[in-house]
């Protein structure tokens, strides 16, 4: 069998920016979402596409400030929401099918990292009810719009080495640790792409995973001066000293790529890095690079599908098959071979 978790010799590298990625691409008449498009690579993002003749809806839990960010970008519109308020999104979805537009990217962006212990909705841990949760409702009650061809973009990180899905606390109910969380948070993010495109093929639907890189951004609003700098980051005097830290059009560079690439046509399910397929982490030469077996496992992809639907209740892909005259469809209950 063909291992499809293979770099294509895409042409582009690490200091490929998101605009250069877009060269040749026009994408006049195609609606986007960016969630967070207004900071750090979810605005250089909108820019890029923007810049190709995408229509972008920007999802921002703090609205004003995402008009000011976004203010003269052109075919640019700002609508709120916030992740970690299922309700918020609930409500988003609902205005933007309201619109009657075809959704064809979806870029789920916004996250939060090593934050301090805190719980949201029903006493999730925030990062993985934030990056995780709130998108995997997202993308469900977006999926009338998305359905009929469409690429959905997790946003993951190589910080999914840290850890795998722990299906014995996964809330974190015996002690917290901010980058376990955040690593378990990127893992479900890959892990859902790969079950969404196993989901949506039929539907002319694929969904890809990424990580950016490392770009200073917003971000690291939670992490002190003292940890970039043991983290090697930062040298003593707060300059940055890692010279593999991207710029944020970089940085924004590879989720551009993935969402509009001719290169990914008929492939999905793949985690993506440096505007490329990534290598399998085992095969790499070099630590935290490529995905980790755990997070493109079709079984832990299709055990965690079935766990986010429970927990947020929003289970589109059950009711819409249930729906369909023929019957016949793979309900998300059965687990892929």
């Amino acid at each position: 069998m063909i291992d499809l978790q293979t770099p294509l010799g895409s042409g582009f590298g690490p200091q490929t920016t998101a605009t250069e990625v877009l060269t040749g691409i026009d994408l006049s008449g195609k609606v986007a979402i960016v969630t967070g498009g207004h900071s750090g690579l979810g605005l250089e993002t909108t820019k890029a596409l923007a810049g190709a003749g995408a229509r972008v809806i920007v999802a921002a839990r703090h609205p004003t400030e995402a008009e000011m960010a976004t203010k003269g970008l052109p075919r640019v519109a700002v609508e709120e929401m916030n992740l970690s308020d299922l309700d918020s999104v609930r409500s988003f979805a609902e205005r933007v099918l309201a619109k009657d537009l075809h959704i064809d990217l979806l870029i789920n962006n916004a996250g939060i990292m090593a934050c301090p212990e805190t719980r949201v909705g029903s006493a999730w841990e925030a990062q993985f009810a934030t990056n995780h949760l709130g998108h995997f409702a997202l993308t469900n009650r977006l999926w009338p719009a998305l359905r009929g061809g469409a690429r959905v973009i997790a946003v993951s990180s190589a910080g999914h080495h840290n850890s795998s899905i722990r299906w014995d606390d996964i809330q974190f109910t015996r002690g917290y640790d901010k980058w376990l969380a955040y690593g378990q948070s990127k893992t479900a993010n890959a892990l859902f792409a790969v079950h969404l495109d196993w989901l949506g093929k039929d539907d002319h639907v694929r969904a890809f995973s990424l990580h950016p890189g490392k770009i200073f951004t917003p971000l690291q609003r939670h992490l002190t001066m003292e940890e970039m700098t043991v983290e090697g980051w930062l040298d003593a005097s707060g300059v940055p000293a890692d010279p593999t830290f991207k710029t944020p059009q970089q940085g924004a560079a590879t989720q551009v790529w993935a969402a509009t690439s001719p290169q990914l046509d008929g492939l999905g399910g793949l985690y993506c890095e440096d505007c490329d397929v990534a290598v399998r982490a085992e095969t790499a030469s070099e630590p935290f690079v490529g995905v980790k077996v755990y997070a493109a496992d079709a079984q832990e992809a299709a055990q965690l599908w079935a766990l986010s639907a429970a927990s947020t209740g929003v289970d589109t892909f059950t009711t819409v098959r249930r729906d369909e005259a023929d019957g016949d469809r793979t309900s998300t209950a059965k687990l892929p071979t």
